[in-house]
């Protein structure tokens, strides 16, 4: 399999993906698509060629099949691999994993617009500031920690279901946030957000946004 993806620096949505499939060791090659959000350009017009959607990831099979969206490569990497704990095995905490990725998915918007994903970028004066004056971002950080704060006592950790799964891939985007603008969590959300990025998976997803040195206007709002 191939996954097409976008700067590992700022591609949030990438990273969902290359997380999940590196930390369960499932073969696979990586294509990147530098970031270019001007019409015509080579990013767009080779992602057309792979998909309708126009956006990474997307995962694309030997035979040229493409499944695009996070959520769905997630369930299409679990059908594919079911001898890993992609999702929980119980019913109930499956679809409360599901439901948790689904709300990341469609939700936290003032997160992710005040916030970007910037893996490098030494930001975190600006964290306090962003909190102090936007209603908003204080409302999706709250619910971000009961949601995490919930999932770790019911499962008792140390991940959001016990083991390492998709929800964490999920949540990886969200703690190099709160770790590169010093955002303020609770100390269960503090310490889920550092175990995540010690997660073997997440540290070489990192390792390789740091060696990028690659600057993309766009995505830096802040710099």
């Amino acid at each position: 399999m191939q996954l097409i993806i976008g700067n590992k620096n700022y591609s949030s949505w990438s990273m969902r993906s290359g997380v999940l499939l590196r930390h369960f060791g499932i073969p696979f090659t990586e294509r990147k698509l530098r970031f270019d959000f001007n019409p015509g350009s080579a990013f767009y017009a080779e992602l057309a060629r792979i998909t309708p959607a126009g956006k990474v990831p997307v995962l694309v099979e030997d035979d040229g099949f493409a499944v695009w969206d996070t959520l769905a490569i997630a369930e299409y990497i679990a059908d594919a691999y079911p001898q890993h704990t992609i999702w929980p095995q119980d019913a109930r905490p499956r679809a409360r994993a599901r439901s948790l990725c689904a709300e990341m998915h469609a939700g936290f918007t003032q997160l992710r617009s005040l916030c970007p994903m910037n893996i490098e970028a030494p930001l975190q004066h600006l964290g306090p500031g962003l909190f102090a004056r936007e209603e908003g971002l204080r409302g999706d950080l709250t619910r971000l920690g009961a949601l995490i704060e919930d999932a770790l006592r019911a499962s008792g950790g140390p991940f959001l279901f016990g083991a390492f799964g998709a929800v964490d891939a999920y949540y990886a985007p969200v703690a190099m946030r709160i770790r590169s603008y010093g955002l303020p969590v609770s100390h269960v959300t503090a310490n889920y957000v550092e175990r995540l990025a010690e997660a073997a998976g997440v540290c070489e997803w990192v390792a390789d946004a740091l060696a990028e040195h690659d600057f993309v206007a766009e995505d830096e709002p802040y710099r």
